[in-house]
């Protein structure tokens, strides 16, 4: 079932009487979400995508705008008639009811032609405990489950009536990081087995990245990039954008273009041709750096944490708006031991200029900005 979101507009009163200000929580969000995908919404707490996700659901309803459900708009339908599966942040399981009883819950709630046999239930309630590998656990109670198997039984109790559009609020934030891991591999193992649309909602870019089809970066309401995963991180639209995937997060120094040279701290480190001269953010990815005598680039070497694979060199540079300046190398890069400085050239598809007053990205040499949905 593909979703459609025109111009999709939320505005609540502020809670302070005092300021008459309205607080616009999604702004003219328009998106076609295609049948069968795991979009991830990614952005800070506030920025709007749990109002999102509630007004898919039918939970909140827009001040604008309208969402359809294939061709039928489904704006002023209530929750229960959306045919949607809903998952929190904090499972909302019944304590006294068993896990079967707690899946089967939405399906004692059919009525009139929708009505279902106990043995019909039966039958479903056990498809969807085994689809997310709980069957053997039937007979508890959520106390005695894990964390885990507690996320597992309220995925199955959304999947078990089938929905046309499964919706994930924050469903990871309660898990330790091994069984945050773990259960975001069976999200995608289980949606790509049922194929049902999924919404996933999150503030951990890893996660939104690592299960997502395609994913939808917000902040104070207002969409800022929609693509695949890596189409985002290496094509950021913005310094927000950049600065929010990735980890370790990009390295951002202040510069300038001039003379068809990006500068940082006034000196020449990477051709800009055919670009205005003007006052910009440089933004490189720590995978951007090559260790080079003759490279432009010098920081001021504070040390080295070797990973296995791969080294991190930690410097620091004036010009830096990162504490730290961390460069993702090869393992088998030597660093001279009691060097001060080191010195680097730079990839040019891993560096980004942006404006320094609007920080919209400036595109420049090979790079050609990628438009999601567009060739």
């Amino acid at each position: 079932m593909k979703v459609v979101l025109e111009n999709l507009t939320k505005i609540f009163p502020n809670r302070n009487r005092k300021i008459k200000t309205e607080v616009v929580a999604v702004d003219d969000f328009t998106f076609e979400i295609p049948d069968g995908t795991l979009v991830g919404l990614l952005g800070p707490s506030g920025c709007g995508k749990s109002t999102t996700l509630n007004l898919i659901s039918g939970l909140e309803k827009p001040t604008r705008g309208k969402v359809f459900f294939g061709d039928t708009d489904v704006t002023d339908l209530e929750p229960e008639d959306r045919g949607v599966g809903l998952v929190f942040q904090n499972y909302a399981l019944y304590p006294h009811l068993t896990v079967r009883n707690n899946i089967m819950f939405p399906l004692k709630n059919f009525r009139g032609d929708k009505k279902l046999t106990k043995d019909v239930m039966e039958k479903k309630v056990l498809e969807a405990a085994k689809l997310v590998q709980i069957d053997t656990l039937m007979d508890r109670k959520p106390g005695e489950l894990s964390g885990g198997q507690q996320q597992r039984v309220a995925i199955a109790r959304a999947l078990v009536k089938e929905p046309k559009v499964l919706l994930l609020d924050e469903p990871l934030s309660n898990l330790d990081a091994r069984l945050r891991l773990q259960t975001r591999e069976e999200i995608r193992r289980i949606q790509r087995e049922t194929k049902v649309t999924t919404i996933f909602v999150t503030h951990d870019q890893e996660e939104a990245m690592s299960i997502s089809d395609i994913i939808v970066v917000m902040k104070e309401g207002v969409v800022h990039q929609i693509g695949k995963p890596q189409d985002v991180y290496d094509d950021p639209k913005n310094l927000f954008v950049a600065k929010f995937l990735g980890t370790p997060p990009i390295n951002v120094f202040k510069g300038n273009v001039r003379d068809g040279m990006i500068c940082i701290g006034g000196k020449p480190v990477l051709k800009a041709e055919k670009t205005d001269d003007c006052e910009v953010f440089v933004g490189i990815r720590p995978e951007g750096f090559i260790v080079d005598e003759n490279g432009k680039l010098e920081l001021n070497l504070k040390g080295l944490e070797v990973m296995g694979r791969d080294t991190t060199i930690v410097s620091t540079h004036e010009a830096s708006e990162n504490v730290e300046i961390r460069s993702i190398v090869s393992a088998e890069t030597t660093i001279t031991a009691g060097k001060e400085k080191v010195k680097f050239s730079l990839k040019p598809m891993k560096t980004f200029i942006f404006n320094s007053e609007t920080g919209e990205r400036i595109y420049f040499g090979s790079q050609v900005r990628k438009e999601y949905g567009k060739k």
